[in-house]
């Protein structure tokens, strides 16, 4: 994107850095209309051959078949999933999007985090809808960043990239017009383990991931968690290191971990964890932020005997002993478990990893528990929320997410 394009558009750019004959422009402000006329002052127009290079810094993702839909406005829509990106700096941006009449639009960014579900737009009128997406580099400073996974190194993972994606799934999105700016919002990070992370492909899915679809624009999640990581080796990859250089005060830092860290042999291990735990806490307050606790859901096999050894209790004992805030995952966990009865085995799709299902009911037990302990979260909790009970979960028989393209067959890590 060159300098001329900045001002062409109206928008100017929030970074201008000129050395020499290079000019280098970080625009953190779009507007895009995906009209088939002529578009408004300050507005880009996307075609539906516009394809993403990092010289335009916008565009569809290979794979997309689009095509325009004039109802009660014109819009691009596709007969499948399909992928828009933005290049932008890191930080959190608001995205509001407005869908034309008939759309049907699940949205999803990034790495499957899931944003709005099931947006039905009324005949004869269009909707608009907002949300807030983390965008992250691994770049810590100049001298350090946080140590990838070769997961995390593949060319389909677009958590760490210099682009905001957005996934555009269900039975008809109508995409008319896309507005992304950067803003300033409290963020909760999460750390944790592959029962936590924005898993890539279909049909593993975590609670972390479903997490930003129950809070509102007001907020922005974070979700730092990655497959195999124990408290231990999360702090070793500079993991928190990286979350501790963004914390500002009125961040929250969700911390769970434990079906990793239970495999730990040494003597010391739980003292080790809990003293981990301890310095977590404490350098998030030291930041100004606040630390949420969240035990660790039991595993497929552990309805009624406990697979995860002392580690939720470690986790309960730390949280009274420094008067931090507990969402008990792993009671809420198996209170779920007992209620699917015989049809436990549809919110699994291993021994320990959830599918959409799972993951979906378990991001409710902890927005339930934001709301029954009334932490100042609760303010950004989406309307339609409720209130959840897990011995009355959703019934999984009618329960319905569209599939995202990618998919694997392969175990994340840790079981």
């Amino acid at each position: 994107m060159n300098l001329r394009h900045c001002f062409s558009t109206g928008i100017l750019p929030a970074l201008l850095v000129i050395t020499g004959s290079a000019t280098l422009c970080a625009q953190t402000s779009f507007k895009f209309d995906f009209g088939n006329g002529k578009p408004a002052a300050g507005w880009i127009q996307v075609s539906p051959t516009n394809l993403y290079s990092r010289e335009m810094g916008y565009g569809f993702e290979p794979g997309a078949k689009m095509f325009f839909e004039n109802l009660k406005v014109p819009s691009l829509t596709s007969t499948n999933p399909f992928y828009f990106s933005v290049k932008v700096p890191a930080g959190n941006y608001q995205v509001t999007v407005t869908l034309d009449e008939g759309s049907v639009t699940t949205i999803k960014a990034e790495q499957r985090r899931l944003m709005l579900e099931h947006k039905l737009t009324a005949k004869g009128k269009t909707a608009t809808w907002s949300f807030v997406v983390n965008v992250r580099t691994p770049r810590i400073s100049a001298a350090a960043k946080v140590s990838l996974k070769k997961r995390e190194l593949e060319t389909e993972t677009v958590d760490w990239d210099e682009k905001l994606t957005l996934e555009f799934n269900d039975a008809k999105p109508c995409l008319t017009q896309l507005k992304v700016e950067k803003v300033e919002v409290p963020t909760i990070f999460i750390a944790g383990d592959s029962t936590v992370c924005d898993q890539p492909a279909e049909p593993w899915n975590s609670w972390g991931q479903m997490l930003p679809r129950f809070f509102n624009a007001g907020v922005a999640v974070a979700n730092y968690a990655e497959s195999g990581e124990s408290i231990r080796s999360s702090l070793g990859a500079h993991r928190f290191d990286k979350v501790f250089s963004l914390m500002k005060p009125g961040d929250y830092l969700f911390v769970q971990f434990g079906h990793n860290d239970m495999k730990d042999k040494a003597t010391n291990a739980l003292e080790t964890y809990k003293a981990n735990l301890k310095k977590i806490i404490a350098r998030t307050r030291e930041l100004g932020g606040t630390p949420v606790l969240v035990t660790s859901m039991e595993r497929k096999g552990g309805v009624e005997q406990d697979t995860l050894a002392g580690y939720p209790q470690t986790v309960r004992d730390v949280a009274a002993e420094d008067k931090c805030a507990l969402i008990d995952l792993h009671a809420m966990s198996r209170t779920f478990y007992r209620a699917l009865k015989a049809d436990l085995g549809k919110a699994f799709q291993d021994g320990t990893h959830h599918n959409n299902y799972g993951s979906y009911e378990l991001a409710k037990c902890i927005i339930a528990r934001i709301k029954q302990d009334q932490l100042p979260l609760a303010k950004f909790i989406v309307d339609d929320f409720g209130v959840f009970d897990p011995a009355k979960p959703d019934d999984v028989n009618t329960f319905e997410m569209p599939a995202s393209p990618t998919v694997s067959t392969e175990k994340p890590l840790g079981n």
